[in-house]
């Protein structure tokens, strides 16, 4: 059976009885259309359905396609952003197209280099690995939101969550439950940006202000491995080794905190019981009734929502830098109680 001819312009323009160049600002959404000439031509299109090739639609300056780059697509939390971007995209012609940057800088570079080449209107980065000097080589020339960095900067937008206050909450949390051998799963990259404007090193360091200002001191105690199930799981193999064992450990990631779990039980103890943990990210995963982990809210959806909203409105003319700061909260679950 022969492959059906793809629908070029001239075919919708012939269907409807207009020129070509009408099609063109119909679907541009171009001034100077009637209403009665654009349904004329919208029905042609769906009609005989007609898709506008991208790189034709480059050439006339959009493609209406945004660029999402997540470091990986293992962490469910991901999930959350992209729930948020697609429900801002749901009344545009904008399309999202989803690439991994990897766990190095030349990949991600690779990854962003990519997206540009391909046209896109607009890039948002998730957890970028790159300094910021990169970053707004990228964005001078295509509009783009950073999230999950803390940076300033005239050229992008940033969206992030204020987590000093989310790491307190966590910390806190488990001081008034009444532990004070709390231990801290912490994240390592190859990022090149400044500790203060990295979400791990701010979670980390907000840890240690509170365990001092609680006359912790000499209990705090870092696991540097990842923000991964394995990371957590090796990081809490090398904290339960220590004496005396700590009674609760706060991960950085419920993806890290989900291997704690693993650890924990492997080891022959029992969460809460032996060991609370508390996560971040509040992610799906973690309100399953046989997980149920406590866990630091982030709104996620907001957060991709939001980075979808900045970005359109750079892709619009805004050239003023954009700063939202998401507010975090504390969801109690049945991984944490008090110490034994």
């Amino acid at each position: 059976m022969a492959e059906r001819r793809r629908a070029t312009i001239a075919d919708v323009a012939s269907h409807a009885k207009v020129s070509t160049t009408a099609v063109s600002k119909v679907i541009r959404n171009a001034y100077g259309v009637s209403p009665a000439m654009r349904e004329r031509v919208n029905a042609a299109i769906e009609e005989l359905g007609y898709r506008p090739h991208a790189a034709a639609r480059a050439m006339r300056g959009r493609t209406y396609t945004i660029g999402l780059m997540l470091p990986h697509i293992r962490n469910p939390f991901f999930a959350d952003i992209l729930d948020g971007l697609m429900e801002q995209l749901g009344g545009t012609d904008y399309q999202a197209i989803m690439i991994q940057g990897g766990a190095t800088r030349k990949t991600e570079q690779r990854a962003v280099d990519a997206l540009v080449d391909r046209q896109v209107d607009g890039i948002i980065m998730v957890a970028p690995l790159a300094s910021k000097t990169r970053l707004e080589e990228v964005a001078k020339g295509t509009p783009t939101v950073v999230l999950a960095r803390h940076e300033r900067s005239a050229v992008y937008d940033a969206v992030f969550d204020d987590d000093e206050t989310g790491a307190e909450l966590a910390v806190q949390h488990l001081i008034d439950l009444g532990h004070t051998r709390i231990a801290h799963i912490t994240h390592q990259d190859d990022s090149v940006a400044r500790a203060a404007d990295l979400l791990h090193k701010i979670r980390s360091e907000a840890y240690e202000r509170v365990m001092r200002e609680h006359g912790l001191a000499d209990e705090i105690a870092i696991a540097t491995t990842y923000y991964t199930e394995e990371g957590g799981y090796q990081g809490t193999l090398e904290l339960l080794a220590r004496a005396p064992r700590p009674t609760a450990i706060f991960a950085g990631a419920d993806q890290a905190a989900f291997g704690a779990l693993a650890a924990v039980h492997e080891s022959g103890l029992s969460v809460p019981a032996d060991v609370s943990i508390a996560g971040y990210d509040n992610t799906r995963l973690a309100a399953l009734p046989n997980i149920a982990l406590t866990s630091i809210d982030q709104n996620g959806a907001l957060m991709g929502e939001t980075a979808g909203r900045l970005l359109l409105e750079r892709i619009e003319g805004r050239t003023s830098a954009v700063r939202f700061s998401v507010t975090p909260s504390l969801v109690q679950r049945r991984s944490t109680a008090p110490p034994p």
